[in-house]
């Protein structure tokens, strides 16, 4: 038996995935504790990609997915699969990344058995506990069950602080996306492109289910219509509450390329080859500015607000209207897509890792930790654009 410290790292979705990786990589560079990688199993061919992609594996596979279950029995298998895991590897320490229901429950499931959980991408706020949904709630369990919380920005490491969390367990790290973006981006060509304009457009989020993603397929048919130059690629979930009216509305239609999900090169690469993004990814919230690309977010609130007060992101929301106006403008104007492309990001500066990896061994080793603070003072602005 190893007599090193243990640190469980927990990993469900593709983001997870690719924000986790550059700290599990850190970790053991550092070579002071024993990294486990779990999978919850939510996107686990994705996830296995991607985690071959920065050299890594999994070592516990929970198998927790069901054909559309809820989140009551999600959590429940999360619950039932994690806590045996507990016992068996007995961490001294569990990190979780980010706001999914497999965080919210590995963080509760490890708080029940006195282990420290440390948060990756703590303190995000909206401060709507119903959106969005259930995320919001997820990150506020989270915090609660959490000993060490790494903020992406000065923000969410006030939010926490206003909530009461002790300054003496709030980090400002900057976010580990711009880590595993700067690792990844200079190798990456930007996709081959068969028109002179083109959008990339993700969607998937649940509160864009039903009627709002139907608004999002109207405003791309509205935008193809009106640019006969441009294409738009669309890397579309599995998920079939959004692969399904996706196909049902935009299958066929000339210039709208409908993909399947895309691992992490290949969504760089589509980045870097388009002249705007149209997201309500958290993750391309964060990783489309540091490429000097601007966004449309297409959701009605982010608890990134930081690169929509940069001028890198504009917040529009479902609304087909404002949709297909604020790209036509962004499409025609070139001195405001240069106003956004310029606006840098606000998110990190590639040394997030490093800093919670010196934090997490810290705190196993009971010493303070030598660390500094992410600061952002506008001149973050391409990641090898």
């Amino acid at each position: 038996m190893s007599s090193l410290s243990t640190v469980l790292c927990i990993v469900g979705t593709r983001p997870e995935c690719i924000k986790m990786a550059p700290v599990i990589r850190a970790l053991r560079a550092r070579g002071r504790c024993r990294v486990l990688v779990v999978s919850t199993g939510q996107h686990r061919d994705l996830v296995a990609q991607e985690l071959r992609e920065f050299g890594l594996v999994v070592d516990f596979d929970l198998d927790v997915m069901r054909e559309n279950q809820a989140l009551s029995g999600l959590t429940a298998r999360i619950f039932e699969s994690l806590d045996p895991l507990l016992v068996e590897t007995a961490p001294d320490l569990v990190l979780v990344q980010g706001d999914t229901t497999s965080v919210m429950a590995a963080a509760l499931c490890a708080f029940h058995r006195r282990i420290p959980v440390g948060h990756v991408e703590a303190g995000l706020r909206t401060d709507d506990v119903a959106s969005p949904f259930p995320e919001e709630m997820n990150r506020r369990v989270t915090t609660v069950a959490a000993r060490l919380h790494f903020a992406p920005t000065a923000g969410a490491r006030d939010a926490l602080l206003r909530e009461g969390v002790a300054a003496d367990r709030v980090f400002l790290t900057g976010n580990t996306v711009i880590d595993a973006l700067t690792a990844r981006a200079e190798a990456v060509e930007p996709a081959p492109t068969a028109r002179p304009r083109r959008i990339l457009l993700t969607a998937h989020r649940r509160e864009n289910h039903g009627a709002p993603i139907r608004r999002i397929c109207s405003a791309v048919r509205r935008l193809i219509e009106r640019f006969p130059d441009l294409e738009i690629v669309y890397p579309v979930h599995p998920n079939p509450n959004i692969s399904r009216p996706v196909t049902e509305l935009l299958s066929g239609i000339e210039r709208v390329v409908l993909r399947p999900p895309l691992g992490y090169g290949d969504l760089i690469a589509e980045m870097k080859s388009a002249q705007l993004v149209l997201t309500d990814s958290g993750g391309i919230q964060e990783e489309a500015p540091a490429l000097g690309r601007p966004v449309l977010v297409l959701r009605e609130e982010t608890e990134r607000p930081e690169a929509v007060a940069a001028g890198a992101a504009i917040l529009v929301g479902t609304d087909e209207d404002r949709i297909v106006a604020e790209a036509t403008r962004l499409l025609l104007e070139a001195d405001a897509r240069a106003a956004m492309t310029g606006a840098g990001s606000p998110y990190g500066d590639g040394r997030a890792a490093e800093r919670i990896a010196e934090i997490c061994c810290a705190h196993l080793e009971g010493r303070a930790p030598v660390v500094d603070e992410f600061a952002f003072g506008g001149s973050a602005r391409h990641v090898a654009a």
